[in-house]
């Protein structure tokens, strides 16, 4: 069916704009042998060894483009960046959907309060999330997907669910019955009065009247008048948020997927209702395999966030003239499932590290570096622990600023292994 634009803005009526990933990065080969990967699972609030074999498929939920890029941002994107990592390592083909919420209630909100055409404003943010990404070396999806392109795709599954009984209409808008699945909640495991606020918190509508459920949640608006709007199989409108990325993933991966990603604040609502709405649309479980979250990061004691303002972008860093590396160390030194605070400090301690493995590096010969690559590989396969596989590299450094070795391999060994596993280009 053909899609229709509708909205306040004529300017770019019947414009649908693909969005292209960045650059790839190539990876250097390294000797030895790589360990299986070992994730912290949500789900099962446990360890979990990631075995992915020849092939790896990896969602992580995407950017909603209105104010990309902050730290927050991009240390949630490292720390799946490191998982790519890790499996390209052990020489599995890996295929990474990210998907771009470019049609959402805060675009739009943003987009009428800055006076900017919303499609004008999703394309320049989703090019400096690019312009970002590619700085801090960060992998690309293989598949880097945006809602709007996605809309025919919502609204078939959006029709599937109705057919099923498992969706409804509350007047012109469709909502998603959570009790079509059985085993809505096992993702974050959180009793009801939590799911009731982070609900309510984040995006959802609990006492709309006319739900069957408080947690019921949107997945199709109806035309508004003044609102972007498509014609579909379920009639005029839009995707809500959740639906949006299953029609994604489902599409360009399939059930069952090894990782779904993202930061923790993603739990609940959006990873449940996703979790929910695969399983009910395939009749198959699990949605994903692991469902792996990164902490968040404060600023002066508070969450960073668009809503509160208090916000560090990547963008502005570089502009500064901060390196990038740093930039990426910086997040490194944090495990990723904390949540952490940035400081100055911080930044000013990632500086003054890169700058000892720059000089650690540049002599053509250095004390050998086959334990080093061993312990930063087996520092990975544990839950991805950085701050282990950091100390290792400072150990050889160390080493070479006191008692420089004589093996001419190894200082290229540990260029390439914090180039291929870390991320770092020294």
């Amino acid at each position: 069916m053909a899609r229709q634009f509708r909205g306040r803005s004529s300017k770019a009526q019947g414009r649908v704009a693909h969005v292209y990933s960045w650059p790839e990065v190539s990876l250097p080969a390294l000797p030895g042998a790589p360990q299986p990967l070992q994730l912290f699972d949500t789900a099962t609030r446990s360890l979990k060894s990631v075995e992915v074999g020849s092939h790896a498929r990896m969602y992580v939920c995407g950017i909603t483009p209105y104010d990309a890029t902050h730290i927050g941002h991009a240390a949630t994107y490292l720390t799946f960046d490191l998982i790519n990592r890790q499996w390209r390592d052990q020489g599995a083909a890996v295929s990474y959907v990210q998907n771009v919420t470019d049609i959402d209630d805060p675009l739009l909100e943003r987009a009428s309060a800055t006076g900017v055409d919303w499609r004008d404003l999703a394309t320049d943010q989703i090019q400096l999330f690019r312009d970002d990404m590619t700085a801090l070396r960060i992998l690309p999806p293989t598949s880097f997907v945006s809602v709007v392109e996605s809309i025919e795709d919502v609204a078939i599954k959006v029709r599937a669910l109705l057919d099923s009984g498992a969706a409804y209409y509350v007047d012109q808008d469709i909502y998603f019955d959570v009790t079509s699945d059985p085993n809505f909640g096992q993702v974050g495991h959180y009793d009801a009065a939590t799911e009731l606020a982070y609900f309510a918190e984040r995006g959802g509508d609990p006492d709309r009247p006319g739900k069957r459920n408080q947690l019921d949640c949107l997945l199709w608006r109806g035309t508004r008048d003044g609102e972007p709007s498509w014609d579909s199989v379920v009639g005029s409108g839009r995707p809500g948020w959740h639906i949006g990325c299953v029609a994604i993933a489902l599409d360009h991966l399939g059930m069952s997927f090894d990782v779904q990603g993202g930061g923790n604040d993603l739990i609940f609502p959006h990873h449940e209702m996703s979790a929910s709405q695969g399983q009910v649309l395939t009749g198959e479980q699990p949605y994903a395999k692991a469902y792996v979250h990164a902490g968040l990061v404060a600023l002066d004691g508070e969450k960073m966030s668009k809503s509160r303002g208090n916000l560090v972008f990547v963008s502005k860093l570089l502009e500064s003239g901060v390196d990038e590396m740093a930039i990426r160390l910086a997040l490194l030194q944090n495990h990723y499932r904390t949540d952490w605070e940035w400081t100055d400090s911080n930044l000013h301690e990632a500086q003054a590290r890169l700058k000892r493995w720059r000089e650690a590096v540049a002599p053509p010969t250095g004390p050998s570096a086959d334990e080093t690559l061993a312990a930063v590989r087996t520092a990975l396969a544990g839950d991805l622990d950085t701050t282990a596989a950091i100390a290792a590299i400072d150990r050889w450094a160390e080493h070479q600023a006191t008692t420089p070795g004589d093996d001419p391999g190894a200082p290229g060994i540990i260029s390439r292994t914090t180039d291929a596993l870390l991320g770092i280009a020294l």
